[in-house]
């Protein structure tokens, strides 16, 4: 019983069921257009949940659980979206209350959300399929608005205000810049904005609105280690002083943030696990995953152990401490031959950047340093890049990664004026070469490139099956060039992925994703658009779209983002193997339990019927990422780029195994103590 002293909840849902459409509707009926897969399923059935207005101790909620077990639907849910049966067991009580701003009475004011997939929301202007390069171009638009005009919601060029709306308190807003660096990017046109950079300006828009509560989706996803440092303190700040009141959603592989006081943990059915204080829901999984581990309980299909092999682990302000669960029960097994690479010969240089330094007027992006190179003072970053290696590049957010893949990638229009060849040849006609010049279309044909950038520009009328086929065309909508072999290896790759791509796709079992699927036709593919994608599948998609025409540089950029451990560890080793190798389950006990995993021939293998096959020596590998788990074992060689504006030089080295086994390894290329 609620004590009356105290004020009603923000949020309360009582007994609440939710749909999309109305159960029974002529829509929900219609779009019902494959007959084993429920149409309009309902979510989160009898959820009872109450988000404080106030409380003497605090209520900072998780909402923890694999790809497409419904975090972002539970983040709407609670903003007053989608259908509640009945319609009254969900209200914003507090809302109604004198001590709310009349501007904060309506939960789409009050509640904000701030999500990270292309089209989430707080994105930095409209999202369109403008040429990639135009971000890179000079400032010549009004409509370009800078950052700072993005922060204070200056962006329309007729703006109107409510009577009531004060606008940005000028206190919070220096506080904000200051705490999520954003200082020096006041100024620059918010196209101009890193991936990294633009998630920091999302999150600072919205709490510049000053929402009573904040619904941050996957908020740590794509930061660099020391953005996610001073990031989680600031969050921490204002959930002690709950303005606003801060509601996160997480992978259950990723740490958790200390101050985080409660859980909700979804099953892959869209439905809650668990739900409470965090140590009581951890210790409730724990207690799950020790009798499955110990064959006193069966494995529930809908709460599958892999899934809880690294929960647990907590984010600091020192850094990651604790280990997962279910060690016995992850993957645990390599992703990538590293050693067939090490033993060929390299080829030639596919990549030569010989003193390059990007800069927009006075802001240098990149190369900003000078250094001693075999007894010379150099400037700009010096790299080769030849067949056969395997790359990570890492570096702060704004650091110059994202400008290395344009250069890489023929989109930004320096690399005229650059000291760059790629596949031993210029972008300008050299006198005496006799080559020609080297042509976007060159470029294009020969890089295979997944970024966020990709992800944004990637028309979402198209279907599944034209996004991969999309590889051997000249641009996303024009037709591609397939012959027969490419026409083999999109199939094979969409019957490989089958689980993973089709969202009318049964599960018999979570588990059996490890391995691809048997299913003959493929027609779901011409079904389904890209824009109707979860945010996981579309990744998935985009990655096999990079790899699956077998060019000479693939280029990862933060491509395994959003994906499950288990998804990512799939595509990992696709990527190390195609068809040849596959996942093989431990054996089962009498109780259904599992005992692990290990990597074997695959039937296509053993039949010599294998389509698409692994990175091979002729190629070479250039992967972006922030999460050390995210870069595929077979990463050897490493460039660090500086913070930008320090002066100093980046750094180069070489690892002795696989980053995401070793946190020293890590610490290393960072710089930074373990």
């Amino acid at each position: 019983m609620r004590l009356p002293s105290g004020p009603p909840p923000i949020i309360r849902i009582a007994n609440g069921t939710f749909y999309r459409q109305q159960p029974g509707s002529v829509s929900a009926i219609a779009s019902h257009s494959h007959a084993h897969t429920p149409s309009n399923p309902p979510f989160f059935k009898d959820l009872s949940f109450e988000l404080p207005a106030g409380s003497q101790t605090a209520h900072n909620w998780c909402i923890v659980g694999p790809s497409l077990s419904g975090k972002t639907t539970f983040l709407q849910v609670l903003r007053g979206q989608h259908l509640a049966i009945p319609p009254t067991s969900r209200t914003f009580p507090y809302l109604s209350t004198p001590d709310v701003p009349p501007r904060l009475r309506t939960p789409a004011r009050a509640i904000q959300y701030v999500g990270f997939d292309s089209q989430g929301g707080g994105a930095l202007g409209p999202s369109t399929s403008t040429y990639l390069a135009a971000r890179y171009e000079s400032r010549r638009e009004i409509t370009d608005f800078s950052l700072r005009d993005f922060l204070l919601g200056n962006t329309q060029l007729n703006p109107s205000k409510l009577p009531d709306d004060e606008g940005v308190d000028e206190k919070l807003f220096r506080r904000v810049v200051a705490d999520l660096r954003l200082e020096s990017l006041l100024d620059l046109p918010v196209t101009f904005l890193s991936n990294g950079q633009g998630r920091r300006a999302r999150i600072a828009r919205a709490l510049l609105t000053s929402p009573e509560v904040l619904l941050l989706d996957e908020p740590f996803m794509g930061l660099d280690p020391p953005t996610v440092a001073g990031l989680s303190p600031l969050l921490h700040s204002l959930a002690d002083k709950a303005s606003p009141r801060l509601v996160l959603s997480a992978r259950p592989q990723d740490p958790m943030p200390d101050w985080i006081t409660h859980l909700v943990y979804l099953r892959t059915d869209a439905q809650i696990g668990a739900m409470g204080a965090k140590e009581t829901v951890l210790e409730g999984l724990r207690k799950y995953v020790r009798g499955v581990r110990n064959g006193k309980l069966a494995e529930d299909e809908t709460l599958p152990v892999h899934a809880l092999s690294e929960m647990g682990r907590t984010l600091t302000k020192n850094g990651i401490t604790g280990e997962g669960m279910a060690e016995d029960f992850s993957i645990g097994v390599s992703q990538g031959d590293a050693h067939r690479v090490e033993t060929e010969t390299l080829g030639e240089p596919l990549v030569e950047m010989a003193g390059c330094k990007v800069q927009y007027g006075g802001k240098v992006a990149l190369g900003n340093w000078t250094e001693e190179k075999d007894g010379k003072t150099v400037s700009g970053l010096h790299w080769t890049v030849r067949r056969g290696e395997r790359w990570g590049v890492f570096g702060p957010n704004g650091s110059g990664k994202t400008t290395i893949v344009s250069l890489l990638c023929s989109d930004h229009p320096q690399t005229y004026c650059l000291p760059i060849k790629l596949f031993g040849r210029s972008r300008l006609p050299e006198p005496g070469s006799g080559q020609r010049p080297l042509t976007f279309w060159d470029i294009q044909s020969r890089v295979g490139h997944s970024s966020p950038e990709i992800h944004q520009h990637m028309p979402r009328n198209l279907t599944i099956r034209q996004v991969l086929e999309s590889a051997w065309a000249d641009t996303f909508r024009s037709k591609p060039n397939l012959d027969a072999a490419a026409t083999e290896q999109v199939e094979a790759t969409l019957k490989w992925f089958e689980q993973e791509l089709n969202p009318a796709f049964h599960k018999q079992s979570q588990l059996s994703s490890f391995n691809g699927s048997t299913s003959r036709s493929v027609e779901w593919a011409n079904d389904h658009m890209f824009g109707r994608l979860s945010f996981s599948t579309q990744r998935i998609l985009l990655f096999l779209r990079a790899i699956i025409k077998h060019p000479d540089i693939v280029v990862l950029d933060e491509a395994f983002g959003g994906m499950d451990d288990v998804v990512r560890d799939k595509c990992m080793l696709f990527l190390a193997y195609g068809e040849e190798k596959m996942y093989s389950l431990g054996p089962k006990r009498a109780n259904g339990s599992l005992t692990g995993a290990t990597v074997v021939d695959s039937p296509a293998a053993k039949s010599g019927s294998v389509k698409v096959t692994g990175l091979s020596g002729h190629q070479a590998l250039i992967c972006i990422s922030h999460v050390k788990e995210e870069v595929p074992d077979c990463v050897r060689e490493w460039l660090c780029l500086p913070e930008a504006n320090t002066g100093l030089p980046a750094r180069f080295g070489r690892l002795d195994g696989p980053l995401r086994s070793s946190s020293k390894r890590w610490a290393d290329i960072w710089g930074v103590g373990q």
